[in-house]
């Protein structure tokens, strides 16, 4: 039994769904193990993480869409130390997540034909996001 301990940082463009399912798996590929399970941790309180389809474009616009609306900016909140986006950013957060587990099969992580790993970016403005990854398999 062996692990690996790793960090990915991602440059998000501000909110929105961005796939990093590429950036996952060349990481794993590194580490040279053939099965396992990766743990991914999102270092943040306003950024979360999400499996989801990666086929249709219009399935990202429609979850964007759907938490604006569960989650909107223009409510009222008593926390809004950085702004207006500040709160519904923690609350999109707490809605969806901060860590995947995805097994490790064959050296390949056992995503699903149609799913790809996302960075769910919940603030405005673009940010650099810290992602921990744990690796433990043989």
């Amino acid at each position: 039994m062996r692990q690996a301990l790793g960090m990915l940082a991602i440059d998000t463009r501000g909110k929105g769904l961005l796939e990093i399912t590429e950036r996952v798996a060349g990481w794993v590929a590194e580490q040279g193990l053939a099965d396992g399970l990766l743990t991914i941790f999102c270092r943040h309180t306003s950024a979360s993480l999400v499996i989801q389809e990666n086929a249709a474009p219009a399935v990202r616009r429609d979850m964007e869409a759907y938490f604006e609306r569960i989650a909107p900016e223009d409510a009222v909140y008593e926390h809004d130390d950085e702004g207006p986006d500040d709160m519904p950013a923690h609350l999109r957060t707490a809605l969806t997540g901060v860590q995947l587990t995805i097994p490790l099969i064959d050296g390949a992580l056992a995503l699903g034909t149609w799913q790809g790993i996302y960075l769910f970016e919940h603030r405005r403005r673009p940010h650099r996001r810290s992602l921990a990854l744990h690796l433990i398999g043989a």
